[in-house]
């Protein structure tokens, strides 16, 4: 009983997406504070916005238990399959989001506790209820999707320069080829569920490819901006491996446009999954170098 609570549990934090959104705010810390950034302000930051990214999943979740139960790929979540109790759930929600939240004001600053509280309330009261109402769900979903970095780079005391919103309008567009592959692979699961992704409103993917191939080119210049605050070999080095990397990404979403199948679509994905870890590497450096 107790092993099956804790993996439901596990299950509800979404591990994958949580995962990505602490790795985002560590990295943004890092190169907002130049790479000069103390260790506990960061290890702060991560704790407070790791439980509000936890309860946000928790709600998403609580909100969409009836189309989840529809889904093949979410049927068997704890709350869609009616294992957990919702009561428990909505009490690690409240408690994981408000400590999350005082933690980040208390340990360090207002303005990540308040970046963190938008982008809670952008995702469950926004972008979850949109997405059984129309397709620009991913566009809103986007936007929520970059604030993890706003607030890792306010959490280390950093203010919010060009550096910075070129940074979370890397993540932005990075979404739309990520989530077009996703929303063409699992196109019949949504249909399902009852969900208006736009490779359900288009059931041809020629929107979704669209978009991905728009996105992908637009990343490529933005990419380029850190460059522009580096010095030397090691800011020529990073602008030759973020085009490389925008390059690559942009060649899968071609493909997945041009040819829009399962096949393209999951080569965009793996392309999608290389590249952000593969950015964050490169920003780090790059402030290190």
């Amino acid at each position: 009983m107790l092993l099956q609570t804790a993996a439901d549990l596990w299950v509800l934090a979404k591990p994958r997406i949580t995962m990505m959104v602490l790795l985002t705010v560590a990295v943004a810390g890092f190169v907002g504070a130049l790479g000069q950034v103390e260790v506990w302000p960061l290890v702060h930051a991560v704790v407070g916005a790791g439980l509000v990214a936890v309860g946000s999943s928790i709600a998403n979740q609580w909100w969409e238990w009836r189309s989840d139960a529809l889904m093949h790929r979410t049927c068997e979540r704890p709350l869609a399959a009616r294992r957990f109790p919702v009561g428990a759930a909505a009490a690690v929600c409240g408690t994981c989001t408000l400590v999350g939240l005082i933690w980040l004001v208390v340990a360090t600053t207002w303005q990540a506790a308040f970046w963190a509280a938008a982008t809670w309330i952008g995702y469950v009261l926004v972008y979850t209820p949109l997405k059984r109402i129309t397709s620009l769900n991913t566009a809103l979903g986007a936007v929520v999707g970059a604030m993890p970095i706003l607030i890792g780079w306010t959490a280390v005391g950093a203010p919010v320069t060009v550096r910075c919103i070129a940074f979370a309008a890397m993540l932005f567009l990075w979404q739309f080829p990520h989530f077009m592959a996703i929303a063409w692979l699992y196109r019949e699961d949504y249909r399902r569920g009852g969900l208006r992704m736009i490779t359900v409103t288009d059931p041809t993917g020629r929107e979704a490819g669209r978009q991905a191939t728009l996105a992908s080119l637009a990343l490529v210049p933005v990419s380029l901006v850190p460059a522009l605050y580096g010095y030397g070999w090691p800011a020529m080095v990073y602008a030759v491996a973020a085009a490389a990397c925008g390059t690559l990404l942009l060649a899968a979403s071609v493909a997945f446009q041009v040819g829009t199948s399962d096949r393209t679509a999951r080569v965009l994905l793996r392309a999608s999954l290389l590249y952000l870890p593969a950015m964050l590497f490169l920003m780090v450096w790059l402030v290190s170098a």
